[in-house]
C-alpha cells in the first residue's frame, strides 16, 4: 500500500456533491483502498468552465492504496457523471 492524497472537484449542488461524495468512496472501498483523512476546501471558482459549472467544491482525501489499482480506480472515476475533475498525486515516504 502507497499513500496519495486524491484533489477532487465536485458539482456546488448539494445533491450531485453527496452522491458523487458517496461514489468516490464506494470505488476506492471497492479496490481496497482506505480513506485516512478528507478535508473540505469549499465552493471556488474554476480556471475555466468545466462540464457548464463556473464553480466546484473541492475536497483533498489522503489515501492509502496499492499502486497497481490506480488506474482501474481512475477508470471507475471517469464513469462518475459527479466528479467534475479528480487528481492522484503520490507522497513520498519520509526518510530520517
Amino acid at each position: 500500500m502507497r499513500k496519495y492524497e486524491l484533489m477532487i472537484v465536485f458539482s456546488t449542488e448539494e445533491d450531485k456533491f453527496k452522491a458523487g461524495s458517496e461514489a468516490v468512496r464506494s470505488v476506492l472501498a471497492n479496490f481496497g483502498a482506505t480513506i485516512d483523512k478528507e478535508e473540505s476546501y469549499g465552493d471556488r471558482d474554476l480556471t475555466y468552465i468545466i462540464d457548464k459549472q463556473k464553480r466546484g467544491r473541492f475536497v483533498l482525501f489522503t489515501i492509502n492504496a496499492n499502486p497497481a489499482k490506480i488506474d482501474e480506480i481512475e477508470k471507475q472515476f471517469k464513469l462518475t457523471k459527479n466528479l467534475l475533475k479528480y487528481l492522484f498525486v503520490k507522497l513520498e515516504e519520509k526518510k530520517n
